[in-house]
């Protein structure tokens, strides 16, 4: 699954795809002065994390992996400092169609671009009210940026905008959808019956 949720990631930010490594994958980060770079692994282990630690000469570069963060940090070596506040979650679902209709006052596009949809949802007079977007591979996708303005929160645009995704990857073929959330999105995709799979530890090489 995080194989996946790399190969997602890299298709629907636009960067090139992951490279794959003994420990892993990199993915390089364009446009973001907190990070160039992170590696991810797919499974936390100490000789893993030690060896990507050990390939990386580069500050703000991330590594990310399926641990409790109090379980990695004993293995991070000198310059790597973990990001308690960054871990995330890796979340799944068996995906189906559900047919949600927008809130009242509000419209949509769906627009297909090399292989990702972007959703989006405009307000009566046409301003962006929430957005999201999924990468497809296949029999998967993986959803990504889903947000919803602050003048429009609380009005259901979150859940239907990864119900509507969900509806799009469905009609696509997938049958599995993967993503990365934060503490505040596990908390919205849990209630429309997406399954954490593991804990995202994160830490950052700040020499």
């Amino acid at each position: 699954m995080v194989g996946t949720w790399v190969a997602g990631w890299a298709r629907s930010r636009r960067t090139p795809p992951p490279v794959a490594h003994p420990w892993g994958f990199y993915i390089d980060v364009a446009d973001d002065p907190a990070e160039v770079g992170r590696h991810v692994l797919p499974e936390a282990e100490e000789q893993l994390v030690r060896r990507a630690a050990a390939s990386v000469t580069d500050s703000r570069t991330w590594m990310k992996m399926p641990a409790e963060p109090e379980d990695v940090e004993p293995w991070l070596s000198p310059g790597w400092v973990m990001a308690w506040e960054d871990a995330g979650h890796l979340m799944a679902l068996d995906l189906a169609a559900t047919a949600p209709r927008p809130p009242d006052g509000y419209s949509v596009t769906v627009e297909s671009l090399d292989g990702v949809v972007h959703l989006r949802v405009l307000d009566a007079a046409g301003e962006p009210a929430a957005k999201g977007q999924m990468a497809v591979l296949g029999e998967a996708v993986v959803v990504d940026r889903v947000r919803t303005e602050e003048a429009h929160r609380r009005r259901g645009l979150g859940g239907f905008v990864m119900r509507a995704l969900a509806d799009e990857a469905v009609d696509r073929g997938a049958v599995l959808g993967v993503l990365g959330a934060t503490d505040a999105g596990r908390a919205l995709y849990q209630t429309l019956g997406w399954k954490k799979h593991a804990t995202l530890a994160e830490c950052v090489y700040r020499p």
